[in-house]
């Protein structure tokens, strides 16, 4: 039997199972248990008899296994070297064997151990996320709080406890469809919906981009550059938030945990700064932050809440099937149960590699090395983010800007953030335009098409009335990169608090009565380079 927490003896320091009285032994940092599903592919793996380890406790962190206590570590070259096809054919062959009456009684006998060992850590949890969770409620009005719903095992515990916490069925759910989810969330996600009739449930989708052009375009996302959260999950989410609230700060839901990764570990537990939030108009609040895989296993099968069935399967994270962020092991598993994706994905990410001068595409694609890309090297749209300018020698304070197309309106609406975009007062024979002070009228900005040798089209941009003009360039500098760069990656939209941001079929637009001229979006701090095709498309030599 495996549990997590027991009464501990002050004397000898070690564990004491609350059901037999026996010394309990450590196994690990966490685990996370192991399904019928799973378990016979890991006997397959192991070439042991199937259904030999279905009578055990068996329980995993990552890729080692636990039975009965003893474990065994699978190295990623098991799964990189698997026979896909072969292991499919095997558990469609046991697949009715494995889903028998006998067979689930056995995991199900299990379960119903480890959840009673647990009872006390369990209530502990439940009594401590409940009290934080009406604590945060209570700021703001009932229907501002907003549960975040990624079809994931976290997300799927905090939208179950917040709702029994605030005893209120109807709070909005937001789900985030990136477009590339499993088939397995999709389905939970319609499962869900349908358990829960109460709950207001939305659903966020960018429908107006095709992930794979995107990324014949920029690049494959990669560890550091996934630019898909921006354009598939956050902008969207912000868009739906944008329509139900409008300007309204919102108090959402996460279920965030800090072991899930080093990045995450550094977060609060409440979230409501601006560098920190990714859409600005949330302050953010994670009841199970500091839960481990084990609590949030330990919640789902005590309380005896639905799932979504990849973990059945072996993944251990269930969001977007491809990303970066992937192991082996979950690469491994998607070759088995989605292989026509599978395969389509590795044939587009060598034929990447082939385009960027890789001269070994194959190796570089399954070792995984593409996974740590960094910058648009090789790739013709780095040259968009490069800033291309020289100081025009005529007047103070100005330069002479490169543009990938005419000067036009769509240029000068990304100026409405300085201040009063004033088409009137400049000079018409020059086709200028001014912005003014949004206090003083005075005016701080004059932009002008112009002919500049080496350019095939530019706009002359003069600082004037200022104290730090130097500072202010910069600023133009990341209005600049926008007009020439914009993937329509949706990320400005999420910081704007004002909802005045809205990136369409049509373009990038910022709405003169919305916008409260706070400057978020040429924020480096927010939004770094002002554009984030400047961080994922950068190549040697800056941007």
């Amino acid at each position: 039997m495996i549990t997590r927490l027991s009464d501990i003896d002050e004397v000898s320091g070690k564990g004491v199972c609350p059901l037999c009285g026996g010394s309990t032994t450590y196994l690990s940092s966490d685990l996370r248990p192991v399904f019928p599903e799973e378990r016979l592919l890991t006997e397959l793996l192991l070439k042991k008899e199937p259904f030999s380890l279905a009578k055990k406790s068996l329980w995993a962190q990552n890729s080692r296994y636990y039975s009965n206590g003893k474990s065994k570590s699978f190295p990623s070259r098991t799964f990189l070297e698997a026979d896909c096809d072969a292991l499919s054919e095997k558990l469609a062959e046991l697949k009715s064997r494995n889903e028998s009456d006998e067979v689930k009684s056995l995991f199900e006998a299990q379960v119903d151990r480890f959840v009673r060992a647990n009872k006390t850590r369990l209530n502990m949890l439940i009594e401590e996320a409940h009290s934080f969770i009406k604590r945060e409620a209570e700021k703001f009005p009932i229907e501002n709080i907003v549960l975040s719903f990624s079809g994931g095992k976290d997300s799927t515990v905090t939208a179950d406890i917040v709702t029994k916490a605030l005893s209120n069925p109807s709070l909005v759910h937001i789900f985030g469809n990136t477009t590339l989810e499993f088939p397995m969330t999709i389905e939970y996600a319609r499962r869900f919906r349908e358990n829960h009739p109460y709950a207001i449930f939305e659903t966020a989708i960018n429908d107006e981009q095709d992930f794979m052009k995107v990324c014949d375009d920029i690049g494959p996302p990669a560890r550091m550059m996934r630019w898909c959260c921006s354009m598939f999950k956050t902008g969207p989410i912000t868009r739906t938030l944008n329509a139900l609230y409008r300007n309204q700060q919102i108090l959402t839901f996460y279920g965030i945990r800090h072991a899930e990764s080093v990045s995450r570990s550094k977060y609060n537990r409440v979230e409501d700064d601006k560098e920190s939030v990714k859409i600005q108009k949330q302050t953010v609040a994670s009841p199970i932050i500091d839960w481990k895989d084990i609590d949030v296993w330990l919640y789902i099968l005590s309380e005896k809440v639905d799932f979504n069935d990849a973990y059945r399967l072996g993944y251990d994270r269930v969001g977007c099937w491809c990303c970066p962020n992937n192991n082996q092991r979950a690469q491994f598993l998607s070759r088995i149960y989605m292989k026509e994706r599978s395969a389509n994905w590795r044939e587009f990410l060598v034929s990447f590699a082939k385009k960027i001068g890789k001269p070994d595409a194959e190796v570089y694609v399954d070792s995984g090395a593409w996974k740590a890309r960094q910058g648009g090297n090789g790739l013709p749209a780095s040259a968009d983010v490069k800033i291309r300018f020289t100081n025009c020698t005529a007047e103070e304070h100005a330069k002479n800007y490169a543009l990938v197309r005419p000067f036009d309106d769509s240029l000068v609406n990304l100026f409405v953030p300085f201040g009063k975009v004033s088409r009137e007062l400049g000079r018409k024979i020059l086709h200028e335009v001014l912005v003014l002070d949004i206090r003083t009228n005075v005016p701080i900005i004059s932009l002008q098409p112009f002919v500049v040798d080496g350019f095939e089209n530019a706009v002359k941009i003069r600082t004037m009335n200022v104290a730090d003009h130097e500072a202010l360039q910069r600023q133009i500098a990341y209005q600049i990169r926008k007009f020439n760069a914009c993937r329509k990656c949706l990320k400005c939209e999420s910081v704007c608090r004002s909802g005045a941001i809205s990136i369409t079929a049509d373009g990038y637009r910022i709405d003169e009565g919305k916008c409260v001229h706070c400057k978020m979006c040429v924020n480096q701090a927010v939004l770094e380079n002002g554009c984030l095709m400047g961080k994922y498309l950068r190549t040697k030599g800056g941007i």
